[in-house]
């Protein structure tokens, strides 16, 4: 069985219930995610040894943080018991034309407080084949920069594959500072994901022809920022999601990945969302887990989109679904018709 580690903030998630606004009514929903947490859950469901890292308090909210992961079969004993705060987040869904909000209260959480001693990475990546991180992370701070690094340095020396999610998040970090931190971890990573607007804000590299707001995406200009992402870096592949973002509540759903070869494009779904946090972190699991399995190009970016199209449809952070729903859904059978 193939081990993965994942590594990242795993955050307090409070939501007015369905589609209500901030205070509308004075009930939030209490869940719990983060873009790593959310890709090791989906491993764990696909049946491989799923590994979460992170730092999070001794205290009762940290411990049903760790329990949220224990309940899916993530391994959750790589996590650093410490600090006093674990980080959140507030989202209000859209719906129609009023977009989604989110609202970051992370400031001092444990993980942006942690150290470079809070980690023995030698031992986190015993017996390990694939370890992932994302964008976000490193956004919190110098020092979890530092600890990224050390984390990649630590994978490669174990011939560990690495994956990253770029993930732009403007409300953590300038382009600027961004730019200058993933062009150095990016020299350790395998394979690359984005969308299509992470590679234009971290990088400056962008899709020509194509308007992410009118709903018009250039085929031909993804393929140009796959080559030059892998061309810049040597990435082994580069998976792009591509949304077609109709309204808050319909979007157009596809995915490509290029293999240093050749480029291949999934079918595309037409969604109507119910929660679409979470979605690429579905896609990047629905990646990692088809590569670690054997899966060809062009079946790895199938299951990789019809894994985020499913994740569209689930509230909350984690995406609960199996390999046989996602299988079923990539080979056709997208009808939602009642299973008897």
């Amino acid at each position: 069985m193939a081990r993965v580690i994942t590594f990242g903030e795993l955050m307090l998630r409070l939501a007015p219930n369905g589609y209500l606004r901030f205070f509308q009514n004075d009930q939030f929903q209490a869940t719990f995610g983060g873009g790593e947490a959310n890709v090791a859950v989906s491993l764990a469901n696909y049946g491989l040894d799923s590994v979460y890292v992170t730092k999070l308090p001794k205290h009762a909210i940290g411990q049903a943080a760790v329990d949220s992961l224990r309940y899916f079969g993530v391994d959750t004993s790589k996590i650093t018991r410490g600090g006093e705060r674990v980080g959140i987040y507030y989202l209000e869904k859209g719906a129609s034309q009023r977009g989604s909000v989110c609202i970051y209260d992370r400031k001092y959480s444990a993980i942006q407080q942690a150290s470079a001693d809070d980690f023995d990475w030698d031992d986190i990546f015993e017996g390990a084949d694939w370890f992932h991180f994302t964008g976000i992370t490193p956004a919190l701070g110098e020092n979890v920069v530092e600890i990224c690094k050390q984390a990649c340095v630590a994978a490669k020396k174990r011939g560990v594959k690495i994956s990253c999610d770029l993930n732009y998040r403007g409300k953590l970090w300038t382009r600027e500072e961004a730019n200058k931190a993933m062009t150095e971890l990016c020299k350790y990573v395998d394979v690359c994901i984005s969308n299509e607007e992470d590679a234009k804000d971290v990088f400056g590299i962008e899709a020509e022809g194509t308007d992410i707001y009118g709903g018009k995406l250039n085929h031909e200009g993804y393929k140009s920022v796959a080559k030059q992402l892998a061309d810049k870096f040597g990435f082994e592949k580069v998976a792009i999601t591509l949304r077609t973002s109709i309204s808050a509540s319909d979007n157009d759903w596809a995915g490509m990945l290029y293999d240093g070869e050749d480029y291949y494009f999934s079918k595309s779904y037409h969604l109507h969302i119910v929660d679409r946090v979470g979605g690429g972190d579905s896609f990047g699991g629905g990646l990692i887990y088809s590569l670690l399995s054997g899966k060809s190009s062009k079946e790895a970016i199938e299951f990789a989109v019809a894994a985020s199209a499913l994740k569209h449809s689930i509230e909350g952070d984690y995406n609960r679904v199996s390999v046989a729903e996602v299988e079923k859904l990539a080979k056709g059978d997208g009808s939602g018709r009642v299973q008897r």
